[in-house]
C-alpha cells in the first residue's frame, strides 16, 4: 500500500513538473509573439523600401474633415486621400491609410508603425524638431467656434468661458504656447480636450463647452454640411497662419525630395487646383 502510495505521489510531481515547463514555454512563447509584436523598426530608407514594396502607409485621424474621414460607406476619403492618390500614383506607388491616435502621431512614425502623417498636418517649430516636413501645399488659420445664442463673437469674450480643443492639434499647441490670447482668458486656464473634433462638436451643441478651437478648414468644411449654418459664429482666434504640410521621418530626405518634385508637377499641370476645388469649391493651394 505504501509503495502503491509512493508511486502516486512521484506520477503527481512528474505531471506538475511537465506541466511546469508546458505553461513556462507557453509564457516564454507568449512574451517571444509580444516582443515580434512591438519590435517593428522603422526603415532607414522609406524611400527604397516603398519602391520595393509598391506600398507606403499614411496615419491620419479619420474623422478630420475634409482632408481625411469615412464617408457614409465607410471608406476613407478627403482632400489628403486624393492629393495623396495623386502624388504617389507618379511613382507607380499605392498609399496604404492608416487611423491613429492622433495625440501619439509622432511616436507612430518613429516606431515605423506609419510610414507618413500626411492629415491637414501644420508644421510648427516644435514639430519639426523631431519631423522632417514636406514643402507646404496648404495655408490653414485656428479659429473659434461659438454657438450664435452663446452671444461671443471675440477672443475677449471667450473670458472665463469654457474652450475645447483636440488632444496634440496645433491649435492646443498654439493655446498653450501664446496663453495671452485665449489661456489666460478662459475658465481654469485650459481647454477640455477630445480625441476627434467630431466629439467636440457633440459637446459644443449641448451648450457643455462654450466655444471650440478649430482648424479653420475643418469648421468650414463641417458647418457648411449643417442644417443650419446660421446657429454659429465663426471668429479668428489671433494665431499666425499655418502651412500644412507631409511629414516624415528625419531620415527619409530622398522620399522628401520625390514629394515635393510630384508637388510642383501636380501643380503645373493642374490637378492640384483640381482637387482643392473638388473638396473646396476653390484654389487653396499654397503658393
Amino acid at each position: 500500500m505504501k509503495k502503491k502510495t509512493w508511486m502516486l505521489a512521484a506520477l503527481a510531481v512528474i505531471a506538475l513538473l511537465f506541466t511546469g515547463c508546458s505553461v513556462q514555454k507557453q509564457s516564454s512563447d507568449s512574451k517571444t509573439k509580444e516582443s515580434t509584436a512591438s519590435s517593428k523598426t522603422a526603415p532607414k530608407n522609406t524611400w527604397e523600401t516603398a519602391q520595393k514594396s509598391k506600398t507606403i502607409t499614411i496615419g491620419l485621424d479619420d474623422t478630420f474633415v475634409p482632408m481625411g474621414f469615412r464617408d457614409k460607406s465607410g471608406e476613407i476619403v478627403g482632400y489628403d486621400i486624393d492629393l495623396a492618390k495623386a502624388v504617389f500614383a507618379e511613382y507607380g506607388i499605392t498609399p496604404k491609410f492608416q487611423p491613429i491616435d492622433w495625440s501619439m502621431k509622432e511616436t507612430e512614425l518613429k516606431n515605423g508603425t506609419i510610414d507618413l502623417i500626411w492629415n491637414g498636418y501644420s508644421k510648427t517649430p516644435a514639430r519639426e524638431k523631431d519631423v522632417l516636413f514636406s514643402n507646404d501645399y496648404m495655408k490653414n488659420k485656428q479659429v473659434v467656434v461659438t454657438l450664435k445664442d452663446k452671444n461671443i463673437n471675440n477672443d475677449q469674450e471667450m473670458k472665463d468661458k469654457i474652450i475645447g480643443a483636440q488632444n496634440g492639434s496645433s491649435g492646443y499647441d498654439a493655446f498653450n504656447n501664446q496663453p495671452k490670447k485665449l489661456k489666460d482668458l478662459v475658465k481654469d486656464k485650459d481647454a477640455v480636450l477630445y480625441d476627434t473634433f467630431d466629439e467636440a462638436f457633440l459637446d459644443l451643441k449641448a451648450g457643455r463647452i462654450d466655444g471650440l478651437l478649430i482648424d479653420r478648414v475643418y469648421a468650414n468644411y463641417y458647418l457648411s454640411h449643417e442644417d443650419d449654418l446660421s446657429k454659429y459664429t465663426i471668429f479668428d482666434s489671433g494665431f499666425k497662419s499655418e502651412d500644412f504640410a507631409v511629414g516624415m521621418r528625419k531620415q527619409d530626405k530622398e522620399l522628401d525630395a520625390k514629394i515635393n518634385d510630384a508637388f510642383k508637377k501636380l501643380k503645373e499641370d493642374g490637378k492640384m487646383k483640381e482637387i482643392s476645388q473638388k473638396w473646396f469649391g476653390e484654389d487653396v493651394t499654397a503658393d
